[in-house]
């Protein structure tokens, strides 16, 4: 096993994602494309021939080079077609670590790391057998009031009005900033051609608008991305009713719906109304910079909380 670490512009982009396409844990926000607009600065670490890699998403502050997880990448790690033992991560994690001495990260699910700080909440749903079969497992308390509702389902190609309900909604819950928020629809622009991206909204029988959701797609994954529901539709349960139109419209297809979990307990109970199952994934966070240093940043992060 060699593990090599490549600076970006060594990288061959067709092999990273042919990698990412065939493997078994395959995420969207590992292509290349994806990573390209979301981290300003990435390199790689491979495995033999593009056997299994791990994206080296870093940035530099006071003169220290650190890596750390871009926005809208829930999870990166290693990615590959083989059998995520714990020497192969580990492998992988040490050679980051000769390289970089502040790491913050999280790995994807499928990365055993027993040194892992903790473990991340993610919820998924399998959407590959009938929908009256999903059914079975939703709170049934909500699925009749969705069933007696009148709001309306339909699509939508309007994925910069999305993220702008996102923004006018949440920016005050949020810590994204305006370039991160660029970038985003840069990288929609390009998943949009790709279709990989849709979305869906919820209106009134007025035509009043009440959920929106934009939704990223790939062979094996929907994921449930940016999500909005403006105060009329919280009264009206509005995204209760956008999911369940949502899952039903892609059942019994070889999908997982992916829910992209939270670490906010009524939120967990939200997705789990609808039969989710947990999904964790390891989250890094190893300090190994000189002492002034390490204490400078172990400060920092403390006041941040």
């Amino acid at each position: 096993m060699n593990i090599s670490y490549l600076k970006h512009e060594e990288i061959d982009k067709n092999k990273w994602d042919q990698c990412i396409n065939n493997a078994n844990n395959q995420l969207i926000y590992a292509y290349s494309y994806y990573l390209d607009l979301l981290s300003k600065n990435w390199d790689a670490l491979v495995m033999n021939d593009y056997e299994a890699v791990m994206p080296i998403t870093w940035n530099e502050k006071f003169g220290t080079r650190y890596l750390r997880q871009p926005a809208f990448t829930q999870q990166l790690g290693i990615f590959g077609n083989c059998l995520f033992t714990e020497h192969i991560t580990e492998s992988f994690i040490d050679k980051a670590l000769k390289l970089f001495s502040f790491i913050e990260i999280n790995l994807n699910y499928a990365n055993k790391y027993q040194q892992s700080g903790k473990k991340k909440c993610n919820l998924i749903l399998p959407l590959n057998t009938h929908f009256s079969d999903i059914e079975k497992n939703f709170r049934k308390d909500f699925v009749n009031k969705i069933k007696n509702s009148n709001l309306i389902y339909q699509a939508s190609e309007e994925f910069e009005k999305a993220i702008q309900s996102f923004k006018e909604n949440y920016s005050d819950k949020i810590h994204l900033s305006k370039n991160n928020f660029d970038d985003w629809l840069q990288v929609c622009i390009i998943l949009k051609k790709k279709e990989q991206l849709f979305v869906r909204e919820v209106t009134s029988p007025k035509g009043e608008l009440l959920s929106i959701v934009l939704f990223l797609k790939d062979a094996k994954r929907i994921y449930y991305v940016m999500s909005t529901t403006i105060p009329a539709g919280r009264k009206q349960e509005s995204n209760y009713f956008l999911l369940y139109h949502l899952i039903k419209e892609f059942s019994n297809q070889d999908l997982i719906f992916d829910f992209e979990g939270s670490e906010i307990p009524s939120i967990q109970s939200f997705f789990k109304k609808f039969g989710a199952i947990e999904q964790p994934y390891p989250f890094i966070r190893i300090n190994n910079l000189p002492f002034g240093k390490k204490w400078l940043k172990d400060f920092q992060d403390y006041y941040k909380r």
